[in-house]
């Protein structure tokens, strides 16, 4: 099992940038592969970002390639995400997620059994 806890959260003004790190305790993180998702007001979860165990392959939603980062630290069990030229559609509550699948990123939420209790990222126009 993994324990999930996401921080880094905040209100931030169109055009800055957010790092959210995603702590694993339990089950060393490198035993996972990893990923970020998101809901926005009056929206279904959607996929933003995943990486797989040892940080060789990532995958991006459109929307945001170029823009946000995933990278993972197994030493210290944390993943993250690093988000620039933020605009308000990101605004959402950002949710980091554990699967088994480890040899190439996952994009969907049924792929993942573990979850965090996510964090809130508020982007002022």
């Amino acid at each position: 099992q993994v324990q999930l806890v996401e921080s880094g959260g905040g209100l931030v003004q169109a055009g800055g940038s957010l790092r959210l790190p995603c702590a694993a305790s339990g089950r060393t993180s490198s035993s996972y592969g990893m990923g970020w998702f998101r809901q926005g007001p009056g929206k279904e979860r959607e996929f933003v970002a995943a990486i797989n165990w040892n940080g060789g392959r990532t995958i991006y939603v459109d929307s945001v390639k170029g823009r946000f980062t995933i990278s993972r630290d197994n030493a210290k069990n944390t993943v993250y995400l690093q988000m620039n030229s933020l605009k308000p559609e990101d605004t959402a509550i950002y949710y980091c997620a554990a699967t088994s699948f480890r040899l190439a990123p996952r994009t969907k939420p049924n792929e993942y059994g573990h979850w965090g209790q996510g964090t809130q990222v508020t982007v002022s126009s």
